[in-house]
C-alpha cells in the first residue's frame, strides 16, 4: 500500500504557515550586507550542528563545539563525538549545494547524506549509506525501555522507495513546510539505518526546505528548538503512533517550532538594519578603519575590551587604548566596569 500520510490543517497550522510566509517575504525583500549575513550563517551552522548531534547523545558543550567547528583542537572530548560534530557540518555543506535545485530527491542522495554523517565514527558500525539488515529499536536513554520497534529490515527498501516517491510527487503540490515536517517523521518511523537516523531525518527535512526556496538565508536552527524541550520533541513524534498514525499534532509542533525560529530571524534582520543605520551615522563623525571594525564588533557583541580590540584590529595595546579613548571623547562609546572587584573596562555604544 503506497505511503499516504494522514493529517488535518488546523487553524493553528494555517496561521503559523501564513506567518512563516510573511517572514520569508521579509527576508527576500531586505538587503543585508554580506559580512552580517556571513557572520549569522556561521553562528547558525554551529548551533544546528551542535544541537542536532547533542540530541543524539554527544557530550560536547556549545563552547567546545564552537572551537571544534572553528578548527581548534579541544582537549578532553570524545573523538567520536568530535567526528560526529564535524561530519554534521560537512553534511550541512552538502545539502547547501541543493539550494533552489529542481532535481528530485533520491534514495541515493539520502544514502550519501547518511554516509557523510556517520563515516569514520565508532568504527563505522553504523554502516555508512547502507540500509540496515538487522532489527533495531528506539530506546529511552534514561530507562533503557524500548519505546518503538521500527519495521523489519526486509521492509526497509520497499518503504523507503514509497516514501521518496511520495516526497517527489508532493513537494510542489502542498506546502514544502508540511512536506518537510512529514518527511522528518516518516524517516525516523522507518528508521532505515542502523544508527544516525535522527540526524539524517533532520537534515532531510532541512534539504527539502532548501530545495524549495525555504532556506531562510540558512539562518534557522530547528534542532535548537528541539533541544530546548527534548521531552516535547519526543512526545510530538510519539503522538503520531498514539493517534493511529495521524500526523496533525506532530505537524503543529514542527510548524510552530519553525515559526518560532522565523520570528527570531526576523528580529535579527531588523536589528542588523538598525545596526547599519547606526554605523553609517557614526562613520559620518569620522573614524578610522580600526575603529570601524571595533564598532562592528560592538554591534554584534554589545561590548568590547581592549584585548578584543587588539584581536579584531591586529594592533598593539597602546594603539587600541588610544582609539578607544578617542571614541569615548567623541561620545560614540562609553567605558563601564564589570564590577567593583574586576578592573576590566568594557566599552559600549552610547
Amino acid at each position: 500500500m503506497p505511503f499516504h500520510p494522514k493529517f488535518k490543517i488546523t487553524v493553528n497550522i494555517n496561521q503559523a504557515l501564513i506567518e512563516i510566509e510573511r517572514v520569508r517575504g521579509f527576508l527576500e525583500a531586505i538587503k543585508l550586507k554580506d559580512d552580517w549575513i556571513s557572520d549569522m550563517q556561521k553562528k547558525a551552522l554551529i548551533l544546528e550542528s551542535h544541537y542536532s548531534t547533542h540530541i543524539e547523545g554527544t557530550a560536547i558543550n556549545l563552547e567546545q563545539a564552537q572551537d571544534i567547528l572553528s578548527g581548534k583542537k579541544v582537549k578532553d572530548v570524545n573523538r567520536d563525538d568530535e567526528k560526529e560534530l564535524l561530519n554534521y557540518k560537512k553534511a550541512m555543506y552538502f545539502i547547501s549545494k541543493y539550494l533552489g535545485k529542481d532535481n528530485s530527491i533520491s534514495e541515493g542522495l539520502i544514502r550519501e547524506l547518511h554516509k557523510i554523517l556517520v563515516r569514520g565514527v565508532r568504527g563505522d558500525k553504523a554502516h555508512p549509506g547502507e540500509y540496515r539488515g538487522i532489527q533495531n529499536y528506539v530506546v529511552n536513554s534514561r530507562t533503557k525501555e524500548i519505546i518503538y520497534t521500527p519495521p523489519a529490515p526486509l521492509e526497509v527498501s520497499h518503504l523507503m522507495g514509497e516514501f521518496v516517491e511520495w516526497i517527489n510527487a508532493n513537494i510542489k503540490k502542498i506546502s514544502p513546510v508540511i512536506v518537510s515536517a512529514i518527511s522528518q517523521f516518516q524517516f525516523v518511523h522507518i528508521h532505515p539505518f542502523v544508527d544516525g537516523n535522527g540526524r539524517t531525518a533532520r537534515l532531510l527535512s532541512t534539504l527539502i526546505l532548501y530545495k524549495t526556496g525555504y532556506d531562510f538565508k540558512k539562518l534557522f536552527t530547528i534542532s535548537e528548538y528541539y533541544e530546548k524541550d527534548r521531552l516535547a520533541y519526543y512526545n510530538a513524534i510519539q503522538s503520531v503512533r498514539k493517534n493511529k498514525m495521524d500526523m496533525t499534532v506532530w505537524l503543529e509542533y514542527f510548524i510552530n517550532g519553525l515559526r518560532s525560529q522565523m520570528r527570531g530571524i526576523q528580529d535579527k534582520g531588523k536589528k542588523i538594519i538598525e545596526n547599519d543605520i547606526k554605523l553609517e551615522k557614526i562613520k559620518k563623525v569620522g573614524i578610522n578603519a580600526r575603529q570601524e571594525e571595533a564598532i562592528r564588533f560592538i554591534l554584534k557583541n554589545d561590548k568590547i575590551t581592549v584585548n578584543n580590540y587588539q584581536k579584531v584590529t591586529l594592533c598593539i595595546r597602546k594603539t587600541a587604548q588610544r582609539d578607544l579613548d578617542d571614541l569615548v571623547k567623541n561620545k560614540i562609546i562609553k567605558a563601564v566596569a564589570k564590577s567593583s572587584t574586576d578592573p576590566t573596562k568594557y566599552y559600549i555604544l552610547l
